[in-house]
């Protein structure tokens, strides 16, 4: 089943916006109804998302093989030397550019050059929750290694629908990332933004699935959350986000 390009468009740019936008995440202890964001149309650091990448070598530590991961993996510590992550070896880590004034922004690529998630840090927002929608949590995991004043973050993956866009493709968006805010509760919740604590205000690492994305090589039909979240470009998704700790 193809997506209309509109209906591509629609649905990324929003999620996009919202994950990769410069916004601070919520305060500690702060409701799910303010994680949302005020601006829609900027971007898995979500800081701008539809910033090219550079196709310069990253800068920072170069990836390494990690001590405990699956053969085949490296380890990427940020410019900075503030984080580090682990990723399939034949997976690249690009610096955003232009780079930002403040933090760090890089972004992670499979081989076939997809931008499969983004960091950044140093992020300094205001959250609000334009309007809340039907929601679902498809998977979350707590990370422990990033707890902060405010809490554990968690690994999420989850989903928005808009009863207002009456093209179902278009309506739904998905993105998987690490939060501080707090999980939604009832049946409705503010748009995806996937910010957590992070000195000295906050950060971002995650992207957005979306399942009619048509590329070399994709299996066919991998439409539902459900059945993506089996794949093992998933996995490998989830263990390199929740891989992420602090660096040293």
């Amino acid at each position: 089943m193809g997506r209309p390009a509109a209906a591509l468009l629609s649905s990324g740019a929003v999620c996009l916006a919202l994950l990769l936008s410069s916004c601070a995440p919520p305060e500690a202890g702060a409701d799910a109804d303010t994680a949302g964001t005020q601006d829609a149309p900027s971007a898995p650091g979500t800081p701008s998302a539809a910033t090219p990448a550079s196709t310069d070598p990253p800068s920072g530590s170069p990836s390494t093989a990690p001590p405990d991961a699956d053969p085949g993996w490296a380890t990427y510590t940020t410019p900075d030397g503030g984080l580090s992550f682990d990723h399939p070896g034949d997976w690249t880590v690009v610096v955003s550019t232009p780079a930002p004034p403040e933090g760090v922004a890089v972004a992670v690529e499979d081989d076939a050059g997809r931008r499969l998630a983004s960091l950044r840090t140093d992020l300094v927002t205001g959250a609000v929750c334009p309007a809340k929608v039907p929601y679902s949590l498809l998977d979350s995991e707590p990370l422990p290694a990033l707890t902060q004043a405010s809490g554990i973050p968690m690994f999420v993956f989850e989903g928005r629908t808009d009863p207002a866009v009456t093209d179902p493709v278009a309506a739904s968006t998905l993105a998987y990332g690490i939060t501080s805010g707090p999980l939604p509760e009832g049946t409705t919740a503010c748009p995806i933004a996937h910010f957590f604590t992070w000195p000295p205000s906050g950060a971002a690492f995650g992207g957005v699935y979306d399942p009619y994305e048509i590329y070399p090589g994709k299996p066919m039909h991998i439409d539902t959350p459900q059945a993506y979240m089996e794949t093992e470009e998933y996995q490998q998704i989830r263990t390199m986000l929740t891989s992420l700790r602090p660096a040293g």
